[in-house]
């Protein structure tokens, strides 16, 4: 593959992850993925492989066909018994993937997430590693209604021995999904409904991973760190998975009002890149955060605090936070789009600050 065939390549979010995990199962007898759909379903085994269902989002789409039924597991539907599966077997050395199909059931699984898995290497010494990964998703905007639409991920934050990604592109989605397959501790990779299907305008932001470049060969984006897909000096624009696209696009719109603004992308949200937050915001005196959790005690409200603990001397405004609403996610798609976070909202307060 050329030079330029290379950066001409476009993959969608799914396609990335599904190369993520390939890899890896490909290059580590160890690592094997279970969950409810992904293999076709049960007594589908063997008609048509290749073309099984692949889960949900089709993010295995085609593995069952190339590593067999041993390694690409449907699992009954008790995301408890095969969550618990999972964590049973990273304790025991294998390296699980387990599709948790929407976060909102979370709640069903949470004592084998919160109890065990966050937990079992510190009670143990150190003595055991629980290199499971966890892929679930997250995102309202598809008209799933309330149960299926949720973005949920503060709650895992709050438990120290869980690690907790959320990708913004398909760049970011394979660095980050092979970083998590390869970590010795628990990961949550949260993937946003409605970056599925998408590939990266290459004039959205700057750099490497923020166009439509996604290498053929493995590569990892470290867990903890942040990055700034587009730098300014007038306010700073923080992003998570698909607000990281709303920042963008108010960045673009902002900078036609002649402002120069920064975008973070959070990308890891515990351990969260506090340097480059505040490093930002020493720079530009102005901080919109925008997130798609509730607002009570979320990754946005965590990171203000951060902001206002941290960096309250140099701050020209008080931090700003656009979150949905905290009220449940409405099945009426007009309703939904509103509930979403968007550029005007982004726009309208980053103008109220700087104007």
């Amino acid at each position: 593959m050329t030079q330029s065939q290379e950066k001409s390549r476009q993959i969608t979010y799914v396609q990335a992850v599904n190369e993520a995990i390939e890899y890896e199962m490909a290059n580590d007898p160890d690592v094997f993925i279970m969950g409810e759909d992904i293999a076709g379903g049960a007594g589908r085994a063997n008609l048509g492989k290749q073309d099984a269902w692949g889960g949900v989002f089709r993010l295995t789409k085609g593995l069952i066909g190339k590593f067999g039924e041993d390694r690409v597991r449907d699992t009954p539907i008790s995301e408890a018994g095969f969550i618990g599966a999972g964590v049973g077997a990273a304790a025991t050395g294998m390296r699980p993937i387990v599709d948790l199909m929407f976060v909102g059931f979370f709640g069903v699984c949470g004592d084998q997430i919160v109890n065990n898995a966050a937990k079992m290497h510190y009670m143990f010494g150190g003595k055991v590693k629980i290199p499971i990964t966890i892929i679930t998703s997250t995102g309202a905007g598809t008209a799933s209604a309330a149960q299926h639409s949720e973005t949920l991920y503060s709650i895992f934050t709050h438990f120290p021995g869980l690690k907790c990604v959320s990708p913004s592109d398909p760049y970011t989605a394979k660095g980050l999904m092979t970083a998590a397959i390869r970590d010795d501790d628990p990961v949550i990779v949260f993937n946003h409904k409605l970056l599925m299907g998408r590939t990266v305008k290459p004039e959205m932001g700057k750099g490497i991973g923020f166009g439509s470049i996604v290498p053929e060969d493995s590569y990892e984006i470290p867990i903890g760190k942040a990055l700034v897909p587009i730098e300014g000096t007038d306010i700073t624009l923080i992003g998570i998975s698909y607000t990281t696209l709303v920042c963008k696009e108010a960045a673009e719109e902002l900078q036609q009002k002649g402002y120069s603004v920064e975008v973070i992308d959070l990308l890891s949200l515990s351990p969260m890149d506090n340097e480059t937050i505040i490093k930002s915001v020493m720079k530009t005196r102005n901080v919109v955060i925008v997130d798609e959790d509730y607002p009570r005690c979320s990754i946005a409200s965590d990171i203000s605090a951060l902001v206002a603990e941290e960096a309250f001397d140099y701050l020209d405004s008080p931090p700003v936070r656009i979150t949905a609403p905290h009220t449940l996610v409405p099945y009426s798609l007009p309703l939904e789009m509103e509930f979403l976070p968007s550029k005007e909202k982004v726009v309208e307060a980053a103008v109220s600050i700087l104007e």
